[in-house]
């Protein structure tokens, strides 16, 4: 069968926001879907509307030969762009089965089929072995009854198939098919510096073994989700496979460095391999820092590091759950800087006991941290996390709302600061952050060592459309219905 997989999204052509990640890297999910049906002899196709323009005359081409469509879906705020090519589907081949998957499936279930409603069938959770079985129903071995992790439409009701199976051994899934996306450029960062082409990314786990309150987690719902890792050596097999041609490999584990003994295998195993890659660590935790492992992730080719560091106030870290402390902070972002990484911060604004001197406190903490790039924003109770479920316990969020999420503010409830205030708080963080003559100073310093020019270059365009992009900020974040 011939199986067209989509990432729907808006192309930007090239039109990067520096403030925001316009989904910049490879669909992986879908990388993966496409690894285990050619594994079972199928062809595959992908497209992603983030990096081309694609047409409805595009599409209705690539239709003509195509079987069955899937298409991952992200939680968002607008469903317009997975509806628009819902439609378009719809409208060219109504015969053509449409399945949804990704991470709103997941958080929402049943509610995905309502959000899209062209859709037929909703996958849940991880889709690699869901996938086959639903081929094998479209060549009439299966009945969409018998199907783990499913919600499809039946005369007009939604209906669920069997239990969410879980993978229990993630050594055993195909790597990701790459090559089906080799036509797209990911390299195009909304930070403007470009990293060494061509661009791929890799996952090495499944899951988090950490509670934060404000992160939405499949396994805070889902009973059977469990955090998984595969083995450093099946990790170590995937990079004796990626071709020579891939310059740089984003790992966007939830946690990559979680398990510190792993950590060590795997990039012992890098530095003995030899290859020329530069590595961006998506996700990692201040607490993993140690001279000995980041010495070791320096000479296996780290190049950057993204720290969720959410706050400067100790109070309000334990009551997310962080499980960090502020000189643990500081001690990683200083030792990251030694080891010359491009450095990345995320910062929350706005937990329910925070005060004006609280959101001080982390605006002047960001900059005390010889931090390359921080990312302010105000604090959200999203469906899936420990947050949103205590909000509905306690009657502040309706338990049968549609909303995704709710920003943590004094109209709901949620916190003593209304969204306004959140959102100009947030502005003032950013501004403060980049428009530092000493922040300026030691960007410049930075790339002069590194004779790499494209982070000044990015520096420089931040800080002459800062309102520009904050405008954009505005906007896409509209008043939440009440």
């Amino acid at each position: 069968m011939k199986i067209l997989l989509l990432k729907p999204g808006v192309y930007e052509n090239n039109t990067k926001n520096l403030l925001l990640d316009p989904s910049t890297l490879p669909p992986l999910g879908l990388l993966y879907l496409g690894a285990v049906l050619e594994q079972e002899g199928h062809n595959v196709e992908i497209l992603d509307f983030c990096m081309e323009d694609i047409t409805k005359e595009r599409l209705k081409k690539e239709l003509m030969s195509t079987d069955a469509v899937g298409m991952t879906i992200c939680s968002d705020i607008n469903f317009n762009p997975y509806n628009e090519v819902s439609g378009m589907i719809k409208e060219i081949d109504s015969d053509i089965p449409q399945i949804i998957g990704g991470p709103h499936c997941t958080f929402v279930q049943k509610q995905s089929l309502q959000d899209i409603p062209l859709a037929d069938i909703s996958v849940i959770g991880e889709g690699e072995h869901v996938i086959l079985d639903l081929i094998k129903h479209f060549q009439g071995e299966k009945t969409l009854e018998d199907i783990h992790g499913i919600y499809y439409r039946n005369n007009g009701s939604i209906i669920s198939g069997k239990p969410l199976k879980m993978i229990e051994n993630l050594d055993d899934l195909p790597f990701p098919a790459r090559h089906l996306v080799e036509k797209y450029d990911y390299g195009d960062f909304p930070f403007g510096f470009q990293l060494k082409k061509i661009v791929s990314s890799t996952i090495t786990s499944r899951g988090c073994p950490f509670k934060c309150r404000f992160c939405a987690k499949y396994n805070n719902f889902i009973n059977e989700w469990t955090f998984r890792q595969r083995s450093a050596e099946n990790i170590l097999r995937e990079f004796e496979e990626i071709d020579e041609k891939y310059g740089t490999i984003n790992i966007v584990d939830d946690s990559f460095l979680a398990d510190n003994k792993r950590a060590h295998r795997i990039f012992d195993g890098l530095i003995k391999m030899g290859k020329e890659i530069d590595l961006w660590i998506y996700g990692t935790r201040v607490d993993a820092a140690s001279t000995e492992l980041y010495k070791k992730m320096k000479k296996a080719g780290v190049k950057i590091i993204f720290f969720g560091i959410e706050s400067g106030n100790q109070d309000v870290l334990d009551f997310y759950n962080k499980r960090t402390t502020l000189s643990q902070i500081r001690n990683a972002v200083k030792l990251s800087r030694k080891m010359n990484f491009i450095t990345m911060g995320s910062f929350i604004l706005g937990a329910p006991m925070e005060t004006k001197e609280h959101i001080e406190n982390t605006i002047k903490f960001a900059c005390s941290l010889p931090l390359d790039f921080a990312g302010f924003g105000p604090l959200r109770y999203i469906k899936g996390s420990q947050l949103w479920d205590e909000a509905v316990k306690d009657n502040k969020i309706p338990k049968d709302t549609d909303e995704i999420f709710y920003f943590a503010d004094s109209e709901h409830g949620l916190g003593d600061f209304t969204k306004k205030e959140l959102m100009d708080f947030t502005l003032d963080a950013f501004q403060r952050f980049y428009y530092r003559p000493t922040y300026m100073i030691s960007q410049v310093y930075r790339n002069l060592l590194r004779n790499d020019y494209t982070l000044l270059y990015s520096g420089l365009k931040l800080l002459f459309s800062m309102k520009k992009e904050m405008g954009i900020f505005k906007k896409i974040n509209p008043p939440v219905k009440q």
